[in-house]
């Protein structure tokens, strides 16, 4: 038997992390329904941001977020929001991944139609970024949200930041909306066995692409300092272009210049599997190995 049922990823962020009577009718949309399962939920109360993380079959997926989208909003007013995460709208941003049976162009067609009806619903203003966004400026979505919340009213004005769908003002309280089809992103950091921050920054500035690094990779260097060290906090954008040995390796190779080895590494959240795959693999160095070698893959089919 094979698995035919098409499968997306969605995890939409919202601009609430600290008012439990305000995130529960958020997170309830995605529960107990049929095709949908809510995979995790994670609330910071200094960003004042809510991720989710939930999978499914996409139009019973669909119903879910727009459900969710419309507690959102109204749930969530902007024109008193505080925290130190950039954020523009209430529903911050809504990235569709797909997962299994289904292509990156039909994920994009999917977030297109999703991002049209929460315009339409809900009279939110949408950009499409990353692989949606019909305009190539618009793909990066640091360039959307640059001027957060405050600054959203006067650069709507301007024509060229139009936005794809709804109204070419804010929502009065739930500001402004991306959404878009991306590949998974992987969140990987490597602990370095020092205290020393400027040697994770420097590293940091080797690794990431905006500096001349891997094409696929974001990069900063953080301080540990319940543990006594400094990691590179690491984003990876594409592990199929860009594999997670690889971004280990370089940042191991940039370590040896200041005598310093890797203490370990850790995963944020959820990773696809075929991200560790690709991993072991390199370290085993096994010849022709495929996903469906796996066991508990095949247990799945």
């Amino acid at each position: 038997m094979t698995v035919t049922k098409k499968l997306i990823e969605c995890v939409p962020n919202f601009s609430e992390g600290r008012d439990p009577d305000k995130i529960e009718p958020i997170v309830e949309p995605f529960r107990g329904k049929q095709g949908v399962k809510l995979l995790d939920y994670q609330c910071d109360q200094d960003h004042n941001r809510m991720v989710v993380t939930v999978a499914g079959e996409p139009e019973a997926l669909r119903q879910a977020v727009v459900a969710a989208v419309g507690a959102a909003v109204e749930q969530i007013d902007m024109t008193g929001h505080e925290g130190q995460h950039p954020r523009m709208g209430a529903v911050d941003v809504v990235p569709f991944i797909p997962i299994r049976n289904v292509t990156m162009a039909e994920t994009v067609e999917f977030s297109r139609e999703v991002a049209r009806e929460m315009a339409e619903r809900f009279s939110l203003p949408i950009f499409l970024y990353e692989a949606s966004a019909f305009i190539p400026a618009r793909r990066n979505l640091a360039a959307i949200r640059k001027g957060q919340f405050e600054g959203m009213p006067e650069k709507l004005q301007q024509p060229q930041w139009k936005p794809d769908y709804g109204p070419d003002r804010i929502h009065p309280t739930a500001g402004v909306t991306a959404v878009g089809a991306r590949m998974p992103l992987v969140a990987f950091n490597v602990n370095l066995a020092t205290s020393n921050l400027e040697i994770a920054r420097q590293i940091a500035l080797k690794v990431r692409h905006i500096s001349g690094g891997l094409r696929f990779c974001k990069a900063i260097g953080v301080e540990l300092k319940d543990r006594g060290m400094v990691q590179v906090s690491m984003n990876m954008t594409d592990y199929t272009k860009t594999a997670l040995y690889r971004a280990l390796e370089l940042v191991r190779i940039e370590a040896r210049r200041y005598g310093v080895s890797v203490a370990g590494s850790e995963i944020i959240g959820l990773i696809p599997v075929e991200a560790l795959i690709d991993c072991a693999v390199y370290y085993l160095g096994i010849e022709n190995f495929s996903v469906n070698q796996v066991l508990e893959m095949r247990l799945m089919e």
